[in-house]
């Protein structure tokens, strides 16, 4: 039987690279974009549906799970890949936009518990060995200075997957969390641009306090962001878990972040925080 597969985010990046690799493999992709994008890439000599979505409101996500319902015509859904998601504010907590604070934790949280309530009713059905697929980052590991509304908001869809781990363990659903390193997507693009521009409309009195200390961290991740994993890397480590038995609770996919859970849990805490540090002040 084809398996089918909803993906949220996968207008670019690593959203798209699943969606267009699921397609050829012979998956029924079902892809979450937002309305009014360009999805001509996406479709391209591939067998994709795009169902138009934005994560950040109750009803648009309940049509797109009504969309998808419509389509698979009385068959369950088999996949759910939470991919969806925005990028860094390069501020300290001191100086943090409200605002723009809410929107990324509407997007990169709630957006993923949005998303599973709508779509949980069509994994139910699915007799094909369901699971979600949480995308979180590496960055959940390692609080990187000035990124934390980003830091908070995917480790909180962490505690989602545990969460969901559980609850649906006894319906044969299961859940797991991808932490990826660095990416070369849309998102990370232009982060030097945009931490540029953070640091210049942080408030004055916060910007004094810190930029001279913490502004080089930040331009430092965006040089290393250049050199980062391409999202097909990262997409085709997520697409070889789709057939595996047993997950576990969370996969770490690329090349500057493999080591990290072996050196949390051999070393002390305390000296991880230093060894970290080093890596942030020197």
């Amino acid at each position: 039987m084809t398996k089918s597969v909803f993906i949220t985010g996968a207008a670019t990046g690593m959203g798209m690279a699943m969606a267009r690799k699921l397609s050829q493999q012979g998956w029924r992709v079902f892809a979450g974009v937002l309305p009014g994008l360009d999805i001509g890439q996406l479709t391209a000599g591939v067998s994709v549906t795009p169902i138009e979505q934005n994560v950040m409101d109750d009803a648009s996500v309940e049509a797109g799970a009504q969309k998808v319902k419509t389509f698979l015509n009385g068959a369950g859904l088999d996949v759910l890949i939470n991919n969806a998601g925005i990028g860094i504010q390069s501020r300290p907590i001191e100086g943090v936009d409200m605002a723009e604070a809410k929107r990324i934790f509407e997007v990169n949280t709630f957006g993923p518990i949005r998303v599973c309530k709508a779509f949980l009713p069509l994994l139910h059905e699915s007799k094909q060995a369901p699971r979600i697929i949480n995308v979180t980052s590496g960055a959940v590991r390692v609080a990187v200075p000035c990124n934390g509304m980003y830091n908070m908001s995917k480790t909180a869809v962490e505690g989602l997957t545990a969460t969901l781990r559980n609850e649906l363990l006894p319906f044969g659903i299961q859940a797991t969390s991808i932490q990826p390193g660095g990416m070369k997507t849309p998102m990370t693009a232009n982060v030097a641009a945009s931490t540029g521009a953070s640091w210049e409309t942080t408030p004055p009195l916060v910007r004094q306090r810190y930029e001279a200390k913490l502004r080089p961290i930040s331009e430092k991740l965006a040089l290393s962001l250049e050199k980062s994993n391409e999202p097909e890397y990262v997409a085709d480590g997520i697409i070889a878990l789709l057939e595996v038995p047993k997950l576990r609770p969370r996969y770490m996919i690329g090349k500057e972040v493999k080591l990290l859970p072996l050196l949390q849990k051999l070393l002390p805490e305390m000296m991880f925080e230093k060894l970290i540090a080093k890596q942030f002040f020197d």
